[in-house]
């Protein structure tokens, strides 16, 4: 059971399933399981396998569920959520609407517009919204029921140790060299003049679209658009107001639009934009915006470079340490809150070589533990020229693990074991107190033990 406590909650792709059943043969549905007055359908357990099968799809060395495992999921769930009732958990409307919110936007998006899955659905968005806004509602209590069990737990460095010299050294993990690497990212400005080149230009196609209409905008933004993904939205977006994912001017600006209507040249963090609100309802909103990003000459990049090396003198001399420094003046969002910090899959702050980015790579082999490097310029993600400073805090040599380099590590498995024994405990204490009924298919489910007790005695009950 405790290899599906974290499975189980997230483990919930109604959008998917129910747009793609539309296109497919109807199934005769059964009650497989049961938890109270709470049912799991048999289509329950397939819709979440073949999504499971479609968002692994291109990756490697994934182990997918076996229906066996979904049931059991679905129990937990199900268990969860009869016991957050009972204690009278509860979870406000604003929150589930924003978690409906954000499922009809990722669905969206997968499906290119708002139209094609209102038309593979066969139901609009409001009524997929009304559709699953209890179902949503169950899974945020189990949730919230899980969290109010394993939340208060702790682990003492005392159990920790325990818990490490009952592991085999044979079956401790290996890791290769793994460094900390933290960065100070500026990005160069345009200059003025060549800024006010790129909004006449803007405004130019805006006066062309307002001529022509729509379609004249949608040409224009294939045609001059810096938007990566131009080619295939045609620089159409779905907006929800109260969406942190998206640039504040950008969305202020949006939102301030009537249907039809066309922005002046916003300035965003990715540059220049003039946008076309095509339609909108409430806080939803569909727009098509055309980005153009004004040039860097060599003296921007200069101008930049010489103020990382005047921080970096900074630093080096003690009139500012390096966190600060990242706090008060870097650009890169994705490490001002970890101190500048590169952080791994697992959260770590150590990690190896090959997760560096190429243009990291030659500087750091140039350095030793406790350098900063002087100004360095590379292209990101998208395609920019930015600068940055480099510091290679430590340095683990390949390695067994071990408390002195990886206690961190061995403290979170230590952590996720405790909680995992603890709801174990719960459930083992629970499943009794509740009405359980489980199809014969999947009686030979080893999974399913404590369950299949369960649902003895419930069923020997019913006889008496």
């Amino acid at each position: 059971m405790k290899k599906l406590f974290v499975f189980a909650a997230v483990l919930f792709t109604l959008f998917n399933n129910t747009v793609e059943a539309q296109s497919k043969k109807v199934i005769a549905d059964k009650i497989v399981g049961q938890v109270g007055d709470k049912i799991i359908l048999r289509s329950e357990i397939i819709n979440t396998i073949a999504d499971a099968k479609r968002q692994s799809q291109g990756q490697e060395n994934v182990i997918l569920p076996n229906e066996c495992q979904v049931l059991e999921s679905q129990l937990i769930r199900k268990a969860l959520l009869l016991q957050a009732q009972k204690d009278s958990l509860n979870v406000e409307d604003d929150e589930i609407e924003a978690e409906l919110d954000n499922r009809i936007r990722q669905t969206i998006q997968q499906y290119g517009s708002k139209d094609i899955l209102e038309e593979i659905a066969g139901k609009t968005v409001y009524q997929l919204k009304d559709d699953f806004r209890e179902a949503f509602r169950e899974q945020k209590l189990a949730d919230q029921m899980q969290r109010k069990i394993v939340d208060n737990i702790k682990i003492t460095p005392t159990e920790v140790k325990l818990y490490y010299s009952k592991t085999p050294q044979d079956s401790l993990p290996f890791y290769e060299s793994e460094i900390e690497v933290s960065q100070i990212v500026m990005i160069p400005k345009a200059n003025k003049d060549v800024e006010e080149y790129v909004a006449k230009q803007l405004y130019d196609y805006k006066k062309q679209a307002e001529t022509q209409g729509p379609k004249k905008f949608e040409q224009l933004a294939k045609n001059y658009s810096e938007d990566p993904a131009v080619k295939e939205n045609a620089g159409q977006y779905t907006l929800n107001r109260n969406d942190k994912f998206w640039d504040p001017a950008f969305l202020a600006g949006a939102f301030r639009l009537k249907e039809g209507q066309i922005s002046p040249v916003i300035k965003s963090k990715f540059g220049l934009h003039i946008i076309m609100m095509i339609s909108r309802s409430g806080d939803e909103a569909i727009v098509r915006h055309i980005l153009r990003i004004p040039p860097i000459t060599e003296d921007e990049i200069k101008e930049t470079t010489d103020k990382l090396d005047s921080l970096r003198n900074q630093i080096k001399t003690g009139k500012i340490n390096f966190a600060e420094a990242v706090n008060k003046y870097s650009d890169d969002d994705n490490s001002k809150f970890s101190a500048g910090s590169l952080v791994g899959r697992d959260g770590s702050t150590f990690i190896s070589l090959d997760m560096l980015d190429k243009d990291m790579i030659k500087p750091i082999s140039d350095m030793k533990p406790g350098d900063i490097s002087s100004p360095q310029i590379y292209q990101d993600e998208r395609g920019r020229k930015v600068a940055r400073l480099i510091y290679y805090k430590t340095k683990k040599d390949p390695h067994r693990e071990n408390l002195k380099d990886d206690y961190n590590r061995v403290a979170q498995r230590a952590l996720e074991e405790k909680k995992n024994s603890t709801l174990e405990k719960w459930f083992k204490e629970h499943i009794p107190t509740y009405y359980i009924l489980i199809d014969n298919e999947f009686t030979k489910c080893p999974e399913l033990a404590q369950w299949k007790e369960a649902a003895v005695s419930a069923a020997e009950g019913r006889k008496q």
